[in-house]
């Protein structure tokens, strides 16, 4: 394919898309790979899929797949999925929580997320959605931004006990948060300090210089 080669000397946009949750979004060829981008950062694929693979890495391909069911929240593209059914091998059931419907359709396009027989999208706000669902979780992704932005009820007490609540006992989370500034680096320490002698938890700065991951891991 002629873009794909060319993308390697400079990226080929394909797909241009508006949506009121994440303004623009473009489908591009980067470096021989589709990626998806809102106007100011990467939301799938590209760095985004290194940042999470390295927390998915942190927390080991092999228990990973021992897991039964992982929960999502902030689908975009669907990277973290199919690291998580291409590379790790998952068979367990994924729920994916994506509040845009249209990056849905996108990623359903593009990348095919909707050939995956052991994922169910649920369009919703992630809030709303951890206050209805009644399942419990070996491991919970949280990635949710809204370009460069991160709402604020993910680091609230309220959403906080939630997720906690619907982790299985030895299960993970892994919550990617952006660290533009000194401010975002203190809300992330506020952060750290909502867990207590129950849990194990791990920070990992500078991960594709502004992102820091959070993997917490769920003892009693």
């Amino acid at each position: 394919m002629i873009k794909k080669f060319l993308s390697y000397f400079i990226p080929i946009n394909i797909h241009q898309k508006n949506s009121e949750i994440n303004k623009s979004l473009e489908v591009t060829w980067a470096n021989g790979q589709l990626v998806l981008d809102s106007k100011n950062t990467n939301y799938s694929y590209g760095s985004l899929q290194r940042i999470l693979r390295k927390g998915l890495h942190y927390i080991g391909f092999e228990r990973i797949r021992g897991f039964e069911n992982v929960l999502v929240l902030g689908v975009a593209g669907g990277s973290v999925i199919k690291t998580l059914v291409d590379e790790i091998k998952f068979k367990g059931k994924i729920t994916g929580v994506e509040l845009d419907a249209k990056v849905i359709e996108i990623a359903n396009q593009y990348f095919q997320l909707n050939e995956i027989p052991n994922l169910e999208i649920v369009i919703d706000d992630a809030f709303e959605y951890v206050l209805r669902t009644r399942e419990k979780y070996d491991l919970i992704i949280i990635d949710i931004f809204q370009d460069t932005k991160m709402p604020n009820f993910l680091f609230e007490d309220f959403f906080i006990n939630r997720i906690n609540f619907l982790l299985k006992i030895n299960g993970f989370i892994l919550f990617n948060t952006m660290t533009l500034n000194e401010k975002h680096k203190e809300r992330n320490q506020n952060y750290r300090t909502h867990f207590d002698s129950n849990y194990s938890v791990r920070m990992y700065p500078k991960v594709e210089f502004h992102n820091e991951l959070f993997t917490i891991k769920k003892l009693s």
